[in-house]
């Protein structure tokens, strides 16, 4: 059955949506060719809008089926996700007590004798350092030992280029006078350096003013990540799981770094994971005590954390193997429900189009392709402007601090008044107060996950329309001649290797809040991945399927399709006067020609797939127990609430979710202590949910499989809109 439907379609040379055009209505078949003859209508408005499907090319499905109405995210705890580990383990919340093994051993210090002699100690380093640093050294310690002086400065030991000698003055310190520690400083001159001694932080009993808490600002400690005194049979790492509802990841531990005293630094993550969700990932921090992390648990709202145990290593991004989605489509429409199970079959059986989501593009009307194709031809200052100029969508706030920077380039006006999560932005700013006019160094002065972001996005951008042709002109069926495939063991096929980039699909902490899924950094494969391309050999031998099928992330090293497919990636290039083979500036990072490139499948199939039909009435009732729930219903068999206490700490866990426990705007709120379980499907409700489970590569977007299900926009404002109809 054929079905007609109407899409938005921009006509501009450069396809850029932002500058003034002419926009059209489009009817046509969901199964027409990009090459057929359309009617079209002019419409007379000229603003700008916000990005659309077609504009990034998103523009096919796999089936035929016809789609039907479903709204995705009417509640956050409608997508529920826990990351997969590099094993295969899907994490979930499943304690929030520390093990008593991981509790922390309160030892006795040993106090140095305020009145000791070190009469010995002194002799011993006067044989190392000599007379001078000798009588210095005992200087000091006298000083500090007197109650009438008050802080004391550091000791600044002779300079020396000799560093066999200082490794030996560390080890006398941290042998004969514990309550001393030292560090190495610049000398006077390029090859020497000079030894400051200062007073421990537990030095002669940690009274008054030398308490180390007490230390100038300026005075840096010596490992500001986590503890100096660490037991050598622990891992430096505590690694936990973070549960949190309606946050983004970076906002969860900006909070919880915040309330520990601990720079960000000290928290590793293998991906992001969207606001809008329920979700569950492991995280490690640098050298702190699970107890301390597990005394959180009772003042934070929307988080939890637990599953502790010390690790070796940190984590980093991209160390994941996928994530596992649990995602509830409330307010199903459709002819039957036959037509909703054979859609949901469909999908677990053919999969979908691997598209990158809208997100990977932006939320607001500049996409991020577009920034990245000003960084491609070196046009610095447009890039610059496209980052900072006013912008359809956004908060009026905002957009008034835009429009003012841009009528009387105020930058301390603006700094003064745009939020800290602007980060791109916020970056700019700074560097153009300090350099006016060298708009590449502000460019540079942005993050580096974070500004190769939008060239990885141009890639995206050729890889979306070149995956879109692939499906219109050789279908979804069978491997065509000419394409790309990753090659199977095979020692008579020469596979041309190449290591796929690292590449972000998070925009900015900005876009964070209105990301429509999980967004991750997509794990770097560290070995060569050989693809070779497909001949009439290979189909007749009948070795690879379509979910063989790559297509080139374009690199100096990319190898591309040997059929129409590869015109795409230099055809639309081409038109934004860009080059895949030469690079018309030297910064090399904003230089396709200087990536080696990478792969994508073309076609995905979830892992793991399970769906079910639900029905409801009360648009607020839970239709999918998250982590916490199901920690809550088994700690509620006890009582209704539980109460742990572990090391004199006391952790809340909290009943499962109830309809009245959420607030006026619909959002619930994790502190409430309302009984009763999360419902299940209710035969007699008079709505529909389809439920689905499914797990997916970490570089896949949840989004456009449930696209293919529905055979709708996955874009925010279209689902906000079908929500309002509700």
């Amino acid at each position: 059955m054929w079905q007609k439907r109407t899409i938005s379609f921009l006509c501009n040379k450069l396809h850029k949506p932002y500058f003034p055009i002419h926009q059209f209505t489009v009817t046509t078949t969901m199964n027409s060719s990009i090459d057929d003859k359309i009617t079209v209508e002019e419409n007379n408005s000229i603003k700008p809008k916000i990005v659309e499907e077609s504009d990034v090319g998103i523009l096919c499905y796999i089936s035929n089926l016809p789609g039907f109405r479903g709204i995705l995210k009417q509640r956050y705890s409608d997508f529920i996700v826990n990351e997969v580990d590099l094993d295969g383990n899907v994490v979930h919340l499943t304690s929030l007590r520390v093990p008593p093994e991981l509790v922390e051993k309160k030892e006795e210090k040993v106090v140095e004798p305020v009145d000791k002699c070190y009469t010995s100690e002194i002799e011993a380093f006067k044989s190392l350092v000599g007379d001078g640093d000798a009588d210095r050294l005992k200087e000091y310690i006298e000083k500090v030992n007197s109650d009438a002086v008050g802080d004391v400065d550091p000791l600044i030991l002779s300079p020396s280029s000799d560093k066999l000698h200082r490794t030996a003055v560390h080890n006398f310190f941290k042998e004969k006078l514990k309550f001393l520690v030292t560090d190495a400083i610049d000398g006077p001159t390029d090859s020497t350096k000079c030894i400051r001694v200062r007073l421990s932080s537990g030095g002669t009993q940690n009274r008054g003013r030398n308490n180390r808490k007490r230390k100038d600002r300026n005075d840096k400690p010596f490992d500001k990540r986590g503890s100096q005194d660490w037991p050598e049979d622990l891992g430096k790492f505590l690694r936990f799981h973070l549960y949190k509802e309606n946050k983004d990841t970076q906002e969860a531990l900006r909070l919880i770094g915040k309330m520990l005293g601990v720079q960000p630094r000290s928290f590793g993550f293998s991906g992001t994971k969207d606001k809008r969700s329920v979700s569950t990932q492991r995280v490690t921090m640098f050298k702190q005590n699970a107890s301390r992390l597990a005394a959180l648990n009772e003042r934070l709202i929307g988080i939890k954390v637990g599953d502790f145990c010390y690790v070796t290593e940190g984590l980093q991004l991209g160390q994941l193997s996928g994530n596992r989605f649990t995602v509830t489509l409330r307010g199903v429409v459709a002819d039957s429900e036959d037509t909703i199970r054979a859609s949901a079959d469909a999908l677990g059986k053919n999969g979908f189009v691997n598209y990158f989501g809208l997100q990977r593009f932006g939320s607001g009307s500049i996409p991020t392709h577009l920034i990245g194709a000003a960084l491609l031809r070196g046009e610095w200052k447009a890039a610059v402007d496209m980052i900072l100029d006013p912008r359809e969508g956004e908060k009026d706030a905002t957009r008034v601090i835009r429009e003012q920077y841009k009528t009387n380039n105020d930058v301390d006006g603006a700094l003064r008044r745009l939020p800290y999560h602007m980060v791109a932005e916020r970056a700019i700013l700074h560097s153009l107060k300090k350099s006016p006019g060298n708009y590449i160094q502000a460019l540079k002065s942005v993050p580096r996950t974070l500004r190769m972001m939008y060239v990885h996005s141009y890639q995206s951008y050729l890889w979306n329309h070149a995956a879109s042709v692939r499906v219109q002109k050789y279908g979804a069926e069978r491997v065509a001649v000419g394409d790309l495939v990753y090659c199977k063991d095979d020692s008579t096929m020469e596979p041309i290797p190449i290591q796929a980039e690292c590449e972000v699909a998070c925009l900015n902490e900005a876009d964070a809040g209105n990301l429509e899924e999980v967004s991750e950094v997509d794990a770097t494969d560290e070995k060569n991945i050989p693809v070779k391309v497909v001949d009439e050999e290979d189909l007749l031998k009948q070795k690879y399927t379509i979910e063989d099928i790559v297509l080139p992330l374009p690199g100096s090293r990319a190898i591309y399709p040997a059929n129409d497919v590869a015109n795409v990636y230099h055809d639309l290039a081409s038109k934004d006067h860009i080059s895949l083979t030469e690079s018309v500036h030297n910064v090399k990072e904003f230089s396709i020609t200087s990536m080696t490139g990478g792969y994508r499948r073309v076609f995905q199939k979830p892992k793991d797939f399970e769906w079910e039909i639900l029905k409801y009435t009360d648009a607020t009732t839970p239709l999918a127990d998250t982590d916490l729930d199901i920690l809550s219903k088994s700690e509620s068999k006890k009582k209704t609430r539980a109460k742990y206490t572990t090391s004199g700490i006391r952790v809340d866990i909290f009943p499962p979710r109830n309809p009245s426990a959420y607030s006026d705007d619909g959002d619930q709120n994790i502190s409430s202590e309302i009984e009763g379980a999360a419902p299940n499907s209710i035969p007699e409700g008079t709505q529909t949910a389809l439920k689905l489970s499914l797990t997916l590569p970490a570089s896949c977007y949840a989004t456009t499989a449930i696209r293919e299900l529905l055979k709708t926009s996955t874009s925010v404002a279209f689902h906000k809109a079908l929500n309002d109809e509700m």
